[in-house]
């Protein structure tokens, strides 16, 4: 083919302007943790537990200390984190092992419609449509992920963590575009199976929770917990030997966060702190920001907007959260006031919702009449055998014996600064009356905007509770948010303090 002069410079120019923006592009590595409380790491004050890798890339980067999920079950907080979108708007994907609607944009398909090479490792459990290759996720636009490996690991078979495939990914990426890598754990899901990796805790070396009971039982739980947890940060450390290898780690975004809170009664699936506070760690290049404390309330949901802003794309409508990147330089900027999450059905029926605001938490329960004790890996393991031992004898704490409250608040308000463990409920103390009339008009405010509802025939336990075995011929219910089309629903409620409306206007 001839070119003239005009056009082979046209090409040239081109061909620069293309190579030196995607030069501009940071890469991104977002590792996620698999029921993981945000105080069973070293970086956050436990010295019982072995997270050497973790506590480094802490130090490197942004340690937030008041980060949430919206959701406590692993599908709909992935699926939440993958959409900036609270799980209600996902409606079939609100409740555990419901799919994720097709339709939505998911941030790694935008990546990677502008280029980025997007790849997932590990643990998926976001739904099938994010994860199947040849599924079409956003109109006509392929999937999210150009290569995807689920890993649904074998007990017993060795590599259960799943993050055996975390290397291969980030070795075998093309070398000629910026990168998205999804890596995903099982780690420090039940059941406990950490082969290389256990027995590298001893149990008098944890840090029993206040909800738990002090027993050896409990003590050797925790300490098969926290050997899983080793074994993740061991690959953690493996992926950031690699980037430093290849000599991209300083064009590379890492970000670290769990999906919900450890697999213990009081924690996962409950929206106390314990259950909803994540571990997030950012890693910054030099040129976005430096390393410190973020002390600012966060959202596993403001993540999305954050990687897309950070790679020179524009939000979509769909999503609900914020962009990040002003506490990069200043991480006293407040970007949110408020932070909403949800208890779907995960093996029990419930419906219950939190707003985290300032010190205090505030828990709306739809269903206070149904007792929901937690997911069967939480109520059912060596630590809750103990505690319903102790139950049966009166030997228990109030905050330990919470779990077995059949009738549950209605409503449900802590100071938690002053109350971290959150056992002294103020709703219908008079002191606190401003507090929860104001927490209250946020929630009302945010159910509405965003099509939040409560499911006249909500999805039935699926478990029984005095043996935990499944029932036969489980069937679904109806999600929250469906009666109100909450998919087609992209307000996200109040963020700033100044969003929430008097009562009545």
């Amino acid at each position: 083919m001839n070119c003239s002069p005009l056009v082979l410079t046209t090409l040239l120019v081109l061909c620069t302007f293309t190579f030196n923006a995607q030069a501009m592009r940071p890469n991104f590595v977002l590792i996620i943790g698999d029921d993981i409380s945000a105080a069973d790491l070293g970086c956050y004050g436990n010295r019982g537990v072995r997270t050497p890798h973790l506590d480094r890339l802490a130090r490197e980067s942004l340690r937030f200390t008041r980060a949430y999920v919206t959701a406590t079950s692993c599908s709909p907080s992935r699926c939440s984190l993958l959409t900036s979108r609270y799980p209600h708007n996902l409606e079939t994907a609100a409740e555990l092992h419901g799919a994720l609607p097709g339709g939505l944009a998911l941030f790694p398909q935008l990546l990677r419609n502008f280029g980025y090479f997007t790849a997932h490792a590990g643990k998926a459990h976001f739904g099938t449509q994010a994860n199947q290759g040849v599924q079409r996720v956003v109109g006509p636009a392929e999937a999210a992920f150009e290569v995807s490996g689920d890993g649904e690991p074998v007990p017993g078979k060795g590599g259960y963590g799943g993050e055996e495939q975390w290397l291969h990914r980030l070795r075998n990426r093309p070398a000629d575009r910026p990168f998205f890598l999804w890596l995903a754990a099982h780690d420090a899901h039940r059941v406990w199976d950490a082969d290389d990796f256990a027995g590298r805790h001893a149990p008098a070396e944890v840090t029993v929770p206040p909800e738990l009971l002090d027993t050896p039982e409990t003590r050797q739980d925790l300490a098969s917990y926290y050997d899983e947890i080793h074994r993740l940060d061991h690959h953690v450390g493996q992926v950031m030997e690699e980037l430093r290898r290849q000599g991209v780690l300083e064009q590379t975004v890492i970000l670290f966060l769990s999906d919900q809170g450890r697999p213990f009664p009081r924690a996962k699936t409950q929206v106390y702190e314990a259950g909803v506070l994540t571990p997030l760690i950012i890693r910054l290049p030099k040129t976005l920001g430096d390393p410190g404390v973020v002390d600012a309330l966060v959202s596993s949901i403001d993540l999305g907007p954050t990687v897309l802003e950070l790679a020179g794309l524009a939000r979509p409508a769909s999503f609900q959260g914020v962009s990040l990147t002003p506490l990069f330089r200043t991480p006293r900027t407040p970007v949110r006031d408020f932070a909403f999450a949800e208890r779907n059905w995960h093996n029990f029926t419930t419906h219950i919702r939190l707003v985290r605001h300032g010190d205090y938490a505030y828990l709306r329960n739809a269903y206070p009449e149904r007792w929901a004790p937690g997911a069967s890996e939480t109520f059912y393991n060596p630590s809750a055998d103990a505690l319903k031992a102790g139950y049966a004898a009166g030997t228990l704490t109030p905050v330990q014996a919470d779990i077995f409250q059949k009738v549950r608040p209605a409503e449900e308000l802590y100071d938690v600064r002053a109350d971290p463990n959150q056992e002294h409920n103020l709703i219908d103390r008079p002191g606190s009356a401003a507090v929860a009339a104001f927490l209250r008009q946020a929630m009302d405010q945010w159910q509405a905007e965003t099509g939040d509802s409560v499911p006249e025939h909500p999805t039935p336990p699926d478990t029984d509770y005095a043996t935990g075995r499944k029932f036969p011929g489980f069937q679904r219910g109806t999600p929250p948010g469906a009666s109100t089309h909450a998919l087609s629903i992209h307000r996200p409620g109040p963020i700033r303090t100044a969003d929430v409306r008097k009562p009545g206007l």
